[in-house]
């Protein structure tokens, strides 16, 4: 959840070239899921899970929790899991889901939605995006205090400092993609960062297309296309309503992207179509 940098957004718009790709809306749910924040699919399983923060996004007070829809955006469960703070990024390996909830990384049974264990993150305040790599390593952002943390072998520790405004993550095999406001960066197994673009607002989602390409979302409103050359394009732009653009998943086969809308209380799935 950002700030709007208005000055970037003209020049952005003055710069950019035409739109290639865009998006057409399939669904949207009833205005019934509670502060949705991030949706996970598990194509598999023909499930969405989606944080439901349900109050505030800063306070523990017990009222989040997880939501399941299906993929074609009917209700299964709103209360999969409850009791959490303000839960906000996903992430899973196997059966363990890994939820971002302020200061600790939730561990939830996938099947059953009951909380296995709760870890205490040292020194955070803000915990936003999960990624998982596949090895089990489960790397979580925190906006406030520009870290990102890596939890291994049930040991939490530092992996990245002076991240401003880190959020979106995306492990891909051996390396890391973030969205530090506001650029969108590699960091290899090295520690070595390299920007690969930079948007017009502090970033928010971030999924990969499977081109090298990417989606990226400020919270603000806006959804854009990356390309891993560094072009970005606005494929949404709803800032200013009630309906925002928090952390999306994606479906690579499909090419749908849904989009939890924070404050509108409701998900949206669009098509991600080329011209």
């Amino acid at each position: 959840m950002k700030k709007l940098l208005p000055a970037l957004f003209v020049l952005f718009a003055l710069t950019a070239g035409a739109q290639q790709h865009e998006l057409k809306k399939l669904w949207q749910t009833d205005t019934v899921v509670r502060t949705p924040e991030s949706v996970l699919p598990d194509l598999k399983k023909k499930i969405l899970y989606v944080s439901e923060i349900e109050g505030d996004g800063n306070t523990k007070d017990g009222k989040g929790g997880v939501a399941k829809l299906g993929l074609d955006g009917k209700i299964i469960n709103l209360d999969f899991t409850t009791g959490l703070n303000a839960p906000k990024g996903l992430g899973r390996f196997g059966n363990t889901l890994y939820v971002a909830d302020l200061t600790e990384i939730v561990e939830v049974n996938m099947n059953t939605g009951k909380v296995i264990k709760k870890i205490p993150v040292a020194g955070s305040k803000f915990l936003n995006d999960v990624t998982v790599d596949d090895k089990g390593t489960v790397y979580v952002s925190d906006t406030r205090v520009n870290v990102i943390y890596k939890l291994e072998n049930g040991q939490v520790s530092v992996f990245l400092n002076d991240a401003k405004g880190a959020n979106g993550l995306k492990a891909i095999g051996t390396d890391l993609y973030a969205l530090v406001n506001p650029d969108l960066i590699k960091i290899d197994a090295s520690g070595k960062r390299t920007t690969i673009a930079t948007l017009p607002c502090g970033g928010d989602g971030l999924e990969p297309i499977g081109n090298g390409d990417w989606l990226a979302t400020c919270w603000n409103g806006y959804i854009f296309y990356v390309t891993a050359a560094g072009k970005v394009e606005t494929l949404l732009d709803i800032h200013g309503g009630k309906l925002n653009t928090a952390d999306i998943g994606y479906d690579p086969q499909k090419h749908i992207v849904y989009v939890p809308t924070f404050n509108g209380n409701m998900v949206q799935a669009f098509e991600l179509v080329s011209k």
